[in-house]
């Protein structure tokens, strides 16, 4: 047997590079449009301009960096078309999950949501909201996990990147952590009745909740946008 096989492959330099700029992106410390440059990034986390240029092109690949010969590399502003797109398509593939989830759900499904969801209100209460957002991630992982189809979440989780910024900047609104736990409490309870017309009216609610304050931001943040 494999003895590498289960093993964590180690962390690169370029990943650490990667994790770092991701979560600054994400978290909007990095803001859309800022101009960042691989000599200054590399300088201030002490590495070699080599893992940061790889870095870069990762983030590039996500849509999350414009990256311009010659000229000043930005973070990349929200894109309209590419927003409604991911949405559309991330609405379409989760309205099947959940109703394949109906025809499959047990208490023990059931139990392992709740949990999640009571992790979610900790975490609302003690306003951690990156915890908030990566429980968020988690709870509709598992139930994509509970019907077979994790790559249906891959698909989600792809979708997801696209809007992950302006989910941040929607938490911080006071009364949207208690949204979307509402939200994910319907979820859940029409699972555990096995409801599929529950299911998918209450997931139609929660993805489109972000449609207000999306107008809003590119309202009042139009530099945001491309």
């Amino acid at each position: 047997m494999d003895s590498t096989i289960g093993l964590t492959a180690p962390r690169t330099t370029t990943d650490i590079v990667f994790d770092t700029l991701y979560h600054e992106i994400l978290t909007l410390k990095l803001l859309p449009r800022t101009r960042i440059s691989e000599a200054e990034v590399a300088k201030r986390l002490d590495v070699s301009r080599q893992p940061v240029r790889d870095a870069f092109n990762r983030l590039s690949n996500l849509g999350l960096l414009l990256v311009r010969p010659q000229r000043a590399t930005e973070i990349r502003g929200f894109s309209m078309s590419e927003i409604d797109n991911a949405r559309f398509v991330r609405m379409a593939v989760e309205l099947e999950v959940v109703e394949r989830a109906c025809a499959i759900w047990d208490a023990a499904q059931a139990r392992t949501l709740s949990e999640m969801i009571a992790q979610q209100e900790d975490a609302a209460a003690d306003k951690e909201t990156e915890r908030f957002h990566a429980l968020d991630y988690a709870f509709h992982r598992h139930i994509c996990d509970s019907i077979g189809r994790p790559l249906a979440f891959e698909t989600i989780e792809r979708c997801k990147r696209g809007v992950d910024r302006l989910c941040m900047l929607s938490l911080e609104k006071a009364h949207e952590a208690g949204a979307i736990l509402r939200d994910h409490r319907q979820i859940a309870e029409a699972l555990e009745q096995r409801d599929v017309a529950a299911a998918r009216a209450a997931l139609k609610t929660h993805l489109t909740r972000l449609d207000e304050t999306i107008a809003e931001i590119h309202a009042t943040h139009g530099t945001y946008f491309e």
